[in-house]
Formats: C-alpha cells, sequence, structure tokens
C-alpha cells in the first residue's frame, strides 16, 4: 500500500509539471501572438495617420517587440518577484546582443551604419553603466525606476530627432518594411484597432500564465526565480526580436537587424526596468551575486559592441561566432553556479581566460582598423 501512494504521489508531481510545463509554453506563445498583433494593430493605425514609417520602426515596433519583455516584468513586479523582473532584463540584453546578433551575422554578415557605432552603442553601454550605478546600493527602488523612465524620454526625443537626419539609403529600408500596405478606410481601421486591442489582451494573459509557470518551475527544481529569469524567460521573451532580426538579415535590411537589438537593450533597461521598480512595491532587490557577476557581464556585452561594430563597419560569421560562444560560456557558467559544481573553479579560469584574451584581440584589431581609416582619409 505504501508503494502504491509512494507511485501515486511521483504520478501526480509528474502531472503536475507537465501542466506547469505546458501553462508556461502557452503563455508564450500567446505573449508572442499579442505583441505581434499589438505591432501590426499599432504600426498600420499610425502609417494610416500620416506618421513616417522611419518613427514607426524607431516607436511603435521598438516598444512592441519588448512588449513581452514589458508585460512579464510589470506583473513580476507587481507580485513582488524583483528577481524575476530583474533576470529578465539582464538575461534579455545578453541573450539581444551575444545570441541574436551572433545567430543573425552567421546568417548573413550584417554591415553596421555609422550611427550606431558613432552614437547607438555608446548610449547603450552608458546606460548599462548607468543602471550598475544605481542597482550598486542593492536596490532599485522608485526613485531609480523614475531616473530610468526620464531617460527614456529623452532616449526617444533624441532618436526621433536623429532619424531626421538619417540617409536615404536607412529612409528607403524602413519604408520598405513599415510604410502603409492597406488603404485608409474605416474597415480598416476597426479591424487594427481590433488588433491593438486584443494584442494589449493577449499580453496580460500571457504575462500571468508565464509568471505563474516560471514561479512554480524555480520552486520544483529548486532554483531561483532569478536563474529561470535570465534563462528560459529571457530566452523567451526574447523570440520576437530574434524573429524581426534574422528576417531583416535575410532581406539585407541590417539598419534593422542591429536597431533592433540595440534599442531593445536601451528601452529594457529605461522602460521594462524603470516601470517595473517604480510599480514593485518594496523596489527591486539587487543580490549581492548579480552585482558581481550578471550585471558587469551586462556592461561588458555592451561594451564588446564597440570593437565589433568598428572592425570593418561589419559583423563578420567569425566576429558572429564568437559572440555566440561569449553566450555559452556565461550560460554554462550559470548553470554550473546554480548547481554548485564541482567544475565550476576550472569554468571559471577557463572564463577568465578565454573572455579577456579574445576581448583584447578584437579592441587591437578595431585599434588598427580605426588607424587604417584615418590614413585612407588623410
Amino acid at each position: 500500500m505504501f508503494m502504491v501512494y509512494k507511485i501515486s504521489g511521483f504520478n501526480n508531481e509528474n502531472n503536475a509539471m507537465t501542466t506547469t510545463i505546458l501553462l508556461f509554453l502557452a503563455g508564450l506563445i500567446i505573449l508572442i501572438v499579442g505583441a505581434d498583433l499589438l505591432v501590426r494593430g499599432a504600426s498600420r493605425i499610425a502609417a494610416a495617420f500620416g506618421v513616417s514609417p522611419l518613427v514607426i520602426g524607431l516607436t511603435i515596433v521598438a516598444i512592441g517587440t519588448a512588449s513581452p519583455e514589458i508585460a512579464v516584468s510589470l506583473q513580476a513586479a507587481a507580485s513582488g518577484q524583483g528577481d524575476l523582473t530583474l533576470g529578465n532584463v539582464l538575461g534579455s540584453n545578453i541573450f539581444n546582443i551575444l545570441f541574436i546578433l551572433g545567430v543573425t551575422s552567421i546568417v548573413a554578415p550584417i554591415v553596421i551604419a555609422e550611427q550606431l557605432i558613432r552614437k547607438d552603442a555608446p548610449i547603450m553601454l552608458g546606460i548599462s553603466l548607468l543602471t550598475f550605478a544605481l542597482a550598486f546600493d542593492g536596490n532599485l527602488g522608485w526613485l531609480d525606476g523614475a531616473i530610468l523612465l526620464l531617460g527614456l524620454v529623452v532616449y526617444m526625443v533624441f532618436a526621433l530627432r536623429q532619424s531626421k537626419r538619417e540617409s536615404k539609403a536607412v529612409q528607403k529600408e524602413f519604408a520598405q518594411e513599415f510604410a502603409p500596405k492597406e488603404p485608409r478606410t474605416t474597415r480598416n481601421l476597426v479591424i487594427n484597432v481590433v488588433f491593438l486591442i486584443a494584442g494589449l489582451g493577449l499580453l496580460v494573459l500571457g504575462s500571468n500564465w508565464l509568471v505563474e509557470s516560471a514561479t512554480q518551475i524555480a520552486k520544483a527544481l529548486g532554483v531561483s526565480e532569478l536563474m529561470i529569469g535570465l534563462t528560459i524567460v529571457a530566452v523567451g521573451t526574447s523570440l520576437p526580436e530574434v524573429a524581426t532580426s534574422v528576417i531583416a538579415a535575410l532581406k539585407k535590411e541590417s539598419d534593422i537587424a542591429v536597431g533592433n537589438a540595440v534599442g531593445s537593450n536601451i528601452f529594457n533597461l529605461l522602460g521594462v526596468l524603470g516601470i517595473g521598480a517604480v510599480v514593485a512595491p518594496d523596489g527591486i532587490a539587487v543580490a549581492s551575486r548579480v552585482l558581481q557577476f550578471d550585471l558587469p557581464v551586462m556592461v561588458f556585452v555592451a561594451l564588446v559592441t564597440l570593437p565589433v561594430f568598428y572592425i570593418d563597419n561589419r559583423i563578420s560569421r567569425l566576429e558572429g561566432g564568437l559572440l555566440l560562444s561569449y553566450y555559452f560560456v556565461y550560460l554554462m557558467y550559470i548553470i554550473l553556479r546554480t548547481a554548485e559544481s564541482s567544475v565550476l573553479a576550472g569554468a571559471r579560469l577557463f572564463m577568465l581566460f578565454f573572455v579577456p584574451v579574445t576581448f583584447l584581440a578584437l579592441a587591437v584589431i578595431a585599434y588598427r582598423s580605426m588607424r587604417a581609416k584615418r590614413a585612407g582619409v588623410g
């Protein structure tokens, strides 16, 4: 009888975990569908009322592709699950640059616009350092969140002003992607409003399911919500950016591919984390291990874009492979750290050798590329 009870209990636990995983996947699918409907409805409404394709791409689409992160972070922060919010933002930013740009440049080498090298990438690095500084006291409170949100307003104004100075080639690229593709009629307007409302509703529902199931998975596996946020939640909520960047790269629309990843990172820190810090009842607690490792990794990821972008104004397949290798090294390390593995010390030594050596090599190549450009100009 005891054996029957044990088997029954085991089956119940298995069924509960299966249900939780299905709920997580359903929440993820609903989030992605909701984000797509939101972007489709909002961008078409904006285009119908004469908003330029470049502005649509820089604002509506950028916010729309980040909407899964916003929805999940709001849900988690309001529920007092700050670790999930923080893990989602940091994990997404690391994933966006290392994985998405890595995969995208392997699919097709990416040409980097001059603005990304001179302005957007340094801005991303500066905002990453600002976030690190605000989190250094171990808590991101409402005032920190307000500072980040103010930074978002300033950045959006800057981006919109800068868009007016873009080259005709870049404006044409955005026009092909986001220009109105349907006549302005009452019927189309109503359909797009329905898309917009349905997208928002699905984002709320999907984020609720995702946060609830992610919490249960963390408890069942005996790992922290931070770990779940850094990995499966971050990867899941970044899937719209993966699709957008890969499709853009295949279409040779490199400005959209890279701008999407860099813009999403800036918006994640200023908008998603800013909103989360304001909404969270007691702010978002920042654990010491995050201050010692995950936040510095996020800053390093922003820093590594500078030499990678500068070398020949493109991301080659080799450089894309290097970015991907950085992501897998990071992923391996946090998994071993969570499992308290006996090989963690060896993995740390490998990482401390591999990352600085390859980054130094990138910096040297970028410096030589800069000198060659100046010599060519001279």
